[in-house]
C-alpha cells in the first residue's frame, strides 16, 4: 500500500504557498496536491483501499423491531441484512418473512460470544454495534434456511443471551418487497391472519356472466360484542393466473397500469433517467432509502376486491360469457396492514346461448318468418356452403313487406364479410372466397337502422324470401333492369287487347307475363310481390318469351295480351325468371280494355 502523507504534517514538505492558492510552489507540494485530488475523485473504493486491513466497513444498521411488520425493499442480487437481540427472559422466538410477487432466499443465522463485549472499547466510539459483535471472538451459526415465494415462519429456541441475530435476505430475479416480523415467546403472533387447515377455494356455481365462490372460514375472522372485526375477505378476480400473496396481486395489478400509463405517455422518460442514476447511488448505500420504503409500504393499498366482507361465499358478477378467470381470497388485517392468501382457483364461464343454425339446400327458395317483437337479439341464422372448388354463391333476398327492413350480415369463420340493409327491393350478395357462410337475418324498426326494441308486442310479423345458388359463376352480381315499370300504350289498346313493354337486360332471360281480371271498383289493384309465378293459377299466364340486348339503351322488349273482354279491369304482372336467383317480379300494371270499338 503507498504511503499517504497526513494532511496535518503536510506543512513540513511545503516551502512556499501562496495565499490565493493559484499555485504549489515546491515539487513536494505539488505531489500533496495529486494525491487529494486522487482521493477525492477516486470514489469511495479508494478511501476503502487506504484503510487499515482490520477495519470493517458498515452502512447504517437495520435492526428488526420486535412486534411490528417491517417493510424491507430487496435489490435485485443483493443481500439484506436486519439485526435484532432477544430479551434475557425471552426463551422462544419467531421469525415470520412474507415475499411479494417473485420467490425470495432467507436465512436466520445467530452469532454467540465467547466472552461479553467490553463496556469501552478501545477503538473508536462511533463504531455501531453490530461492529462491535463483529470484532469479539466467537462464532456464527446459520439456524434456518428458506426459498419460495409463500409466507414462511422459523420458531426455535433462543440462544445465549450474549448473541446477535441476523436475517440475511436476497432476491435473484427482479426487485421485489418483502415484510418482516419478529415475535418473541410462546404462542402466535397474531400479526398475520391464521388459515383454515383447508386453505381451498371451491367453486359452488358457475353462470353465463357469474361465479359463486365459498371457503372454509379463517378463525382470525370472529365477530365479538356485535362489532365488526379488523379481520376481512378480500376476493380479487383476473384473467391471468392466481397470486400466492395479496402483494403480489398489488404489484400485478401496478404493473399493468404502469404499463399502460407508458405506452399513453412516452414523453416523460426522463424520470426513469434519474431514478436510475438513484439507483446506482442507492446500490452504494443500500439503507439510505430506508425511510422511503417504510412510507411507501406501510400504507395499505386497495387492490379492487370484488367482494369485501366477513363471509366465506361470494358471488362474481358481471363476467364475459365464455371466458376464463382466476380467483383469489385473501384475509386480510386491516389494522396490521398484513394478510393471509387462500389456495387459488379458476373457473371458465358458460358459452352465450346461441340460435339454432338452418342449413340452406343449394338453390331453396327459403320463406323466413320475422318478427318485430325481437324475442332474440341474434336473429335467424343460416349456413350455406357452396358447390364446386370455386366456393363462389350468389344471395338473393327479398321482403315481402314494403315498410319493413332487415338487416342481413355475412360472416365466415368469426369474420363478418358483409352487412347491409334490405328494404323493399330485391337485395343481392355476391359470396366468394369460403368454404361455408353464416348468414343472419335481424329485423329492424321501420324508418331506422337499429334493431327492433326486445319484448315491443305492438309490432308484427313480416315475411322474407332467401335463396342461396352457387350455379352463377360470374364474379360479380347480376345486372338488375334499368327500371321495372311496365309502359302500356293507350293507342295500341282495344277490346280485346292491349300492348305493354318493359325493360330487359343484356343476359339472355326468359320473361314471363300474368294477366289478372278484377273488379271494377276493386282498390287493391297490385300484386303481391312475393308471390312465386309457380304458385299462380295457371290459366292467368299469358305467355312466357326470351329477350336479349347487349345495348342496355335499347333493351325494351314487347308484348301483346289478348283475348280480353271488352270494357274489363286487368292486372298485369311481368316476372324476369333465372335459374340461380329468385324471379324478379315487376311493378304490378292496371289496364282497361275499350267499351267501343
Amino acid at each position: 500500500m503507498a504511503n499517504v502523507v497526513n494532511p496535518q504534517n503536510s506543512s513540513t514538505y511545503l516551502k512556499q504557498v501562496q495565499v490565493s492558492g493559484r499555485f504549489c510552489w515546491t515539487r513536494m507540494a505539488l505531489s500533496w496536491c495529486f494525491c487529494l485530488a486522487m482521493a477525492l475523485f477516486s470514489g469511495p473504493g479508494t478511501i476503502h483501499a487506504l484503510a487499515p486491513e482490520n477495519e470493517v466497513t458498515l452502512h447504517p444498521t437495520t435492526w428488526l423491531s420486535e412486534n411490528r411488520v417491517t417493510p424491507v425493499h430487496l435489490p435485485k442480487g443483493r443481500t439484506r441484512r436486519l439485526y435484532f437481540t432477544l430479551k434475557k427472559k425471552a426463551d422462544l422466538l419467531s421469525v415470520t418473512v412474507s415475499p411479494c410477487s417473485v420467490p425470495i432466499e432467507w436465512s436466520l443465522a445467530v452469532r454467540t460470544l465467547k466472552d461479553k463485549p467490553p463496556k469501552k472499547a478501545h477503538w473508536s466510539s462511533k463504531k455501531s454495534m453490530p461492529e462491535v459483535w463483529w470484532r469479539g471472538s466467537g462464532r456464527e451459526v446459520r439456524i434456518y434456511t428458506y426459498t419460495g415465494n409463500a409466507v414462511d415462519t422459523y420458531t426455535g429456541p433462543a440462544y445465549a443471551p450474549a448473541s446477535i441475530y441476523i436475517l440475511r435476505l436476497k432476491s435473484n430475479e427482479q426487485d421485489t418487497q418483502v415484510s418482516a416480523y419478529l415475535h418473541e415467546g410462546p404462542g402466535p403472533s397474531g400479526a398475520f391472519p391464521e388459515l383454515p387447515s383447508d386453505p381451498r377455494v371451491h367453486t359452488l356455481g358457475v353462470g353465463m356472466t357469474s361465479v359463486t365462490l365459498n371457503w372454509a372460514p379463517s378463525s382470525s375472522v370472529v365477530v365479538k360484542d356485535g362489532h365488526r372485526p379488523h379481520h376481512e375477505y378480500c376476493i380479487l378476480v383476473n384473467h391471468k393466473h392466481n397470486y400466492r400473496s395479496l402483494c403480489a396481486a398489488r404489484e400485478g395489478i401496478r404493473k399493468e397500469i404502469q404499463s399502460v400509463q407508458k405506452r399513453q405517455r412516452r414523453d416523460k422518460q426522463s424520470k426513469e433517467i434519474v431514478w436510475a442514476t438513484l439507483k446506482d447511488w442507492w446500490w452504494r448505500q443500500p439503507d439510505a432509502l430506508e425511510n422511503r420504503e417504510s412510507s411507501t409500504t406501510d400504507k395499505f393499498e386497495d387492490p379492487g376486491c370484488v367482494c369485501r366482507d366477513i363471509e366465506s361465499v361470494c358471488t362474481v358478477s358481471d363476467l364475459l360469457p365464455d371466458t376464463q378467470y382466476y380467483f383469489d381470497v385473501f384475509v386480510v388485517d386491516r389494522v396490521n396492514g398484513t394478510s393471509a392468501a387462500y389456495t387459488g382457483t379458476f373457473a371458465r364461464t358458460h358459452e352465450e346461448a346461441r340460435p339454432a343454425v338452418t342449413s340452406l339446400r343449394e338453390g331453396q327458395v327459403k320463406w323466413v318468418t320475422l318478427s318485430e317483437d325481437a324475442s332474440s337479439l341474434q336473429g335467424d341464422q343460416f349456413q350455406f356452403k357452396p358447390r364446386g372448388w370455386q366456393q363462389n354463391g350468389l344471395l338473393t333476398l327479398h321482403t315481402c313487406n314494403s315498410s319493413s327492413k332487415v338487416k342481413v350480415t355475412v360472416s365466415s369463420k368469426g369474420r363478418t364479410l358483409t352487412s347491409q340493409e334490405v328494404g323493399h327491393q330485391l337485395a343481392q350478395i355476391w359470396l366468394h372466397g369460403a368454404p361455408s357462410y353464416l348468414i343472419q337475418l335481424q329485423a329492424l324498426a321501420p324508418g331506422s337502422s337499429s334493431t327492433i326494441p326486445k319484448g315491443d308486442s305492438s309490432k308484427s310479423k313480416f315475411c322474407l324470401k332467401m335463396q342461396a345458388s352457387s350455379a352463377y359463376h360470374r364474379r360479380a352480381v347480376p345486372v338488375f333492369p334499368a327500371t321495372l315499370q311496365i309502359k302500356s300504350f293507350n293507342k295500341l289498346r282495344t277490346c280485346n287487347s292491349v300492348t305493354l313493354a318493359w325493360m330487359g337486360t343484356e343476359e339472355r332471360s326468359l320473361y314471363c307475363v300474368y294477366r289478372r281480371q278484377i273488379p271494377l271498383d276493386s282498390k287493391h289493384t297490385s300484386t303481391d310481390r312475393c308471390i312465386d309465378p309457380e304458385s299462380r293459377p295457371a290459366n292467368e299466364r299469358v305467355l312466357c318469351k326470351y329477350f336479349q340486348e347487349l345495348n342496355p339503351r335499347r333493351a325494351v322488349t314487347t308484348a301483346v295480351i289478348g283475348e280480353l273482354e271488352p270494357g274489363m279491369l286487368y292486372v298485369i304482372d311481368v316476372y324476369l325468371m333465372r335459374r340461380w336467383g329468385l324471379p324478379i317480379k315487376y311493378h304490378s300494371k292496371t289496364v282497361r280494355t275499350r267499351s267501343e270499338c
